[in-house]
């Protein structure tokens, strides 16, 4: 028999109680316990229970190493290598950002053997045949299924067994033994782990699609992350052509690699060299310039870092920073003036960084500093120097990971000055030295002043 019961659940982390909280006793946050009607099967108690067995790891076999390359190389970047069999990996960003373009250009680029189901519960089939033909995919494999009921998709997948699944989205999928509406924390729940309990038993790569909330994170409740193997976030702004693609979870890889991608009326083309695209059109000769360098996994990627100071009208000065921390500029601010003269106390001051990349990352606190310092003096760094290192509170330069590798992106790019930790000069090898000039430096001020004289 069944029977139901109200229950208030958070929104943010899934906590449920039988009565409400103004702030939740699970994740402390406020009014985020909503009402929910959750329905619960009694069944009776087997005196025997299932029969369970282990096995040695040595004993353990499959292919469960099988990737399946999707086509898309800065996809496969990010996933770690493609997409692995059994996996259930959760793509998620704001609305419009190319969720739902990318999965369906998947479909046409995806290893051509393997059989895909489409299941949308968001358009119907004559409106994804109308967006598969504006970016042209005509994929014969491809089976399309507009369908909410997790139930009868399961019942389908198992039937058909297709090679790859994609859900768009999770939170509109219905899971008829919970009471609750579409969305909610609990279906929510209960969906993705039917799904991801299909994707394990069939080694079959199930895709979702998950919507975010108003503050960024995804909705439904933060286990949803936990059960899923791979969660991908598509970041950028909607007046930027650029999309930024990371993982924030991986059990198949790393979570440092970023793929980057622009829009385009057919859809998201690869930018396979996403410094040259980043420090392109900056201008020449221009104060409050400078170009960093940040390791976004094993690439390491270059952006131009641009700050303006200007006197200020009020009696409180501004500061605003796009793509840096807010709080580590404030810091930079700080340290240039107390350990290297820099006045910024009367000072409107304005970091911005190009392309809408963001940079958190504490090796790019030089060229920040030397972009804020360059237009406190209208200095101009000149174009083709490039600047790396970790500011500390003394106002020296510390030594950063992968110096070779960021100096030889440098190199490559055609940078004819590298400023970098003079800590990190031993630890460069003596070929690259004679392709570029290489200036260690211990302090920002020695830094400005090399590259100024």
């Amino acid at each position: 028999m069944a029977k139901s019961k109200s229950l208030y659940i958070c929104s943010v982390c899934g906590y449920e109680s039988p009565k409400w909280f103004g702030c939740c006793p699970g994740c402390g946050e406020w009014n985020t316990m909503n009402e929910e009607i959750v329905s619960q099967t009694v069944a009776a108690k087997s005196k025997n229970a299932r029969p369970v067995q282990s096995l040695r790891l040595d004993e353990i076999k499959g292919d469960s190493g099988v990737r399946y390359q999707t086509g898309l190389k800065e996809l496969d970047r990010v996933l770690g290598g493609g997409l692995v069999k059994g996996s259930i990996v959760l793509l998620s960003g704001d609305p419009g950002i190319g969720k739902s373009t990318i999965l369906l250009q998947v479909c046409q680029t995806i290893h051509s053997d393997l059989d895909i189901l489409y299941i949308s519960g968001e358009e119907s089939a004559h409106q994804i045949k109308l967006r598969a033909r504006r970016l042209g995919v005509d994929n014969p494999r491809l089976r399309v299924m507009s369908e909410t009921d997790v139930l009868s998709i399961v019942d389908y997948i198992r039937a058909e067994k297709p090679g790859v699944v994609i859900v768009d989205s999770i939170q509109t999928m219905d899971y008829a033994d919970v009471a609750s509406s579409p969305g909610s924390v609990t279906q929510v729940r209960e969906s993705a782990g039917v799904f991801m309990r299909t994707a394990k038993t069939l080694g079959i790569p199930i895709l979702l699609v998950g919507h975010v909330n108003k503050d960024g994170n995804i909705a439904g409740p933060k286990v949803l992350e936990h059960i899923v193997d791979a969660v991908l976030y598509f970041e950028g702004n909607r007046n930027f052509s650029y999309r930024i693609l990371r993982a924030v979870k991986n059990r198949y890889g790393s979570t440092n690699e970023i793929g980057v991608f622009e829009m385009l009326d057919k859809g998201l083309v690869e930018v396979e060299n996403p410094s040259l695209m980043l420090i392109s059109g900056k201008p020449k000769n221009t104060p409050g310039s400078c170009i960093a360098c940040a390791m976004e996994g094993s690439r390491p990627i270059l952006a131009e870092v641009q700050a303006l100071v200007t006197p200020t009208g009020f009696g409180n000065p501004r500061r605003m920073s796009t793509g840096f921390d807010y709080n580590r500029t404030a810091m930079l601010l700080a340290v240039l003036e107390k350990r290297a003269g820099y006045f910024f106390g009367n000072m409107d001051t304005y970091v911005n960084v190009v392309g809408g990349l963001k940079l958190d990352e504490p090796a790019t606190d030089l060229s920040v500093a030397m972009a804020l310092v360059s237009s406190l003096k209208d200095a101009v760094v000149s174009d083709d120097t490039l600047a790396f290192g970790e500011i500390g509170l003394a106002g020296e330069i510390r030594g950063v990971s992968n110096c070779e590798q960021r100096v030889r992106e440098a190199v490559r790019l055609g940078f004819s000055r590298c400023i970098i930790p003079r800590h990190n000069l031993k630890t460069l090898s003596a070929s690259i030295a004679g392709d570029t000039e290489i200036i260690g430096v211990r302090t920002v001020r020695e830094a400005f002043e090399a590259v100024t004289k």
